[in-house]
């Protein structure tokens, strides 16, 4: 699941304080669909959901991608506008949420608009295993101006309706049950009953509400309109206009009876009752001691008899903080650890607990699940080095970023009888060949094989590509045949900046990549550079735009 360039589409723009808002590889041809795109069309990966024996799911800045094997990789295709409900294609932009259960996957989509991101929609099939797929497509769920009274477990609340698609994204996704759970900021906690065939709107907790009892009679008011809840309105707008940050829904997961909502303001777990009928409980960083108010992740961890909450959080407020809560005992108490990390995705199975942040992947390094202390360790920058056949010579590539937005641990033994870690960045996905994560295989887009290049272009040493303080820029050469890759850089008056050698039988080489830096280690002036590359008997030239 879930959930964070010169990218194509921006993923969110929070605007951090408490009124954040939501913005804005060819390889192997597959049997899969033939209308597909061969390979990705983004190397901004944001959420790896596998399914079935071997596939993985990936969410994409530019589309849905499926990867079936090692090497068969498609993005399904898509269009500006799906008129039908059933379709072979998908809606256009990039992918904002993802979630399977058995051979049922569903996925969200957005798009820019101005300055604010729009929800583009949602798909769904019960059979995305198969070869083609038809999905079942939705709008973005909005209301009608006359929806201000919901219906509700077979009863009503009072609620604004959301009409709008704008700032209406549907973030985090779950299945469970008869239910597909989504979390769409202002558009709220909404599910959909499979059998019923229909969307609703949930209610949340209002701000000041601990508690909120939807299943017991005593909570409603007896109209000629019905039972409707009392003394509740269902209002995302910001506190100061009337409305609740808690009605600002991000990331849910759901099983059994039981679900959790994290939103704007803190975590709710409700308990399903009769008719689909939930009462909640909301956990604030004030009251409950949340380490932020912020909630962009939620994962749970089955481990030796207990169910471990683990939620992402960002500091919303004073005294609130960038950090992971998790709780072992249903909420009642919890726990705060990496305190000051960026954190966007978790992803737990067994012992291992695995959280995507900014600064890198972590992993827990304990076999305790109530080890309050939660000691953890950080993984290298993923780096690529597969021997080429019988040879001397390394495949190499490297993953320049060293934040990661999106992580599965994934024990499915076709890929690894150890489990396999697979990590999304700004930068392409990445899986790692061995238990310890040393050496890893990188997917990402090929713009053109039988050409070089450099990306991003114009490039900033400061914004694209940070790794350890640096910055970096891409340079694609398709070299078949030269051990070492002589690099020249010059100015635009042709005078010489830097002289470098790769060389490709040395497995810590990394990817060709150049920092911005001159012989004296000192960032280079904005400009056009020229990059001089011998390889393979033959010389070839790439023009750089630097801009600081």
């Amino acid at each position: 699941m879930k959930r964070k360039f010169t990218i194509l589409f921006i993923f969110i723009n929070l605007c951090f304080g408490q009124n954040m808002l939501p913005g804005l590889f060819k390889l192997n041809r597959s049997t899969f669909d033939s209308t597909a795109y061969i390979g990705l069309k983004s190397n901004m990966i944001s959420d790896i959901v596998p399914q079935a024996d071997t596939l993985l799911w990936l969410a994409t800045g530019s589309g849905l991608s499926l990867l079936r094997d090692t090497t068969s990789l498609v993005t399904i295709s898509s269009k500006a506008e799906v008129s039908s409900s059933l379709t072979d294609m998908t809606p256009t932009g990039g992918v904002t949420a993802l979630a399977v259960s058995n051979k049922t996957m569903f996925a969200a989509f957005a798009k820019s608009g101005d300055n604010i991101t729009i929800g583009n929609g949602l798909i769904y099939s019960t059979d995305a295993t198969g070869k083609s797929i038809d999905w079942l497509y939705f709008d973005q769920p909005i209301d009608t101006k006359a929806d201000s009274l919901a219906p509700f477990a077979k009863r009503f609340f009072r609620a604004l309706p959301i009409t709008v698609k704008e700032a209406n994204v549907t973030y985090d996704a779950t299945i469970s049950g008869d239910y597909i759970w989504i979390t769409s900021w202002a558009g709220g906690l909404r599910r959909y009953s499979i059998s019923q065939k229909v969307w609703k709107r949930v209610p949340l907790p209002q701000d000041g509400d601990q508690i909120l009892n939807t299943c017991e009679l005593a909570s409603y008011e007896n109209t000629t309109s019905g039972y409707i809840l009392k003394n509740y309105y269902l209002n995302p707008r910001d506190p100061q206009d009337g409305g609740n940050h808690n009605h600002k829904a991000f990331s849910v997961i759901a099983y059994s009876d039981t679900v959790w909502v994290g939103t704007a303001n803190g975590i709710n777990r409700g308990l399903i009752g009769a008719n689909g009928c939930i009462n909640w409980t909301h956990y604030t960083p004030i009251q409950h001691g949340l380490s932020g108010g912020f909630v962009v992740d939620l994962e749970i961890q089955r481990y030796k008899g207990y169910n471990v909450i683990w939620a992402a959080t960002v500091s919303a407020g004073s005294g609130e903080k960038n950090a992971i809560s998790f709780s072992i005992d249903n909420g009642d108490t919890w726990n705060t650890t990496l305190i000051g990390e960026r954190a966007y995705n978790i992803s737990a199975a067994d012992s291992i607990v695995l959280v995507a942040s900014k600064s890198g992947l972590w992993k827990t390094v304990t076999d305790n699940p109530i080890d309050i202390a939660k000691p953890w360790a950080k993984y290298n920058s993923a780096k690529q080095a597969i021997r080429y056949g019988s040879t001397d010579i390394y495949i190499m590539d490297e993953i320049l970023s060293q934040e990661v937005i999106g992580v599965s641990y994934d024990k499915r033994p076709f890929y690894s009888s150890n489990a396999t870690i697979w990590i999304g960045t700004w930068d392409g996905i990445a899986r790692a060949l061995d238990k310890d994560a040393t050496n890893w295989k990188i997917y990402r887009t090929k713009f053109d094989v039988e050409k070089v290049y450099a990306y991003p272009n114009p490039f900033s040493p400061f914004e694209h590509n940070q790794i350890g303080g640096s910055g970096y820029v891409h340079i694609y050469a398709d070299v078949k045949t030269s051990f070492v890759v002589k690099m020249d850089i010059f100015n635009f008056g042709m005078e010489p900046v830097l002289q470098k050698q790769f060389d490709r039988r040395q497995s810590t080489t990394g990817s060709l990549k150049w920092d911005g830096k001159d012989k004296n280690g000192r960032t280079v002036d904005n400009g056009t550079y020229f990059i001089r590359l011998e390889y393979d008997q033959k010389i070839k030239w790439i023009k750089l735009v630097v801009i600081k």
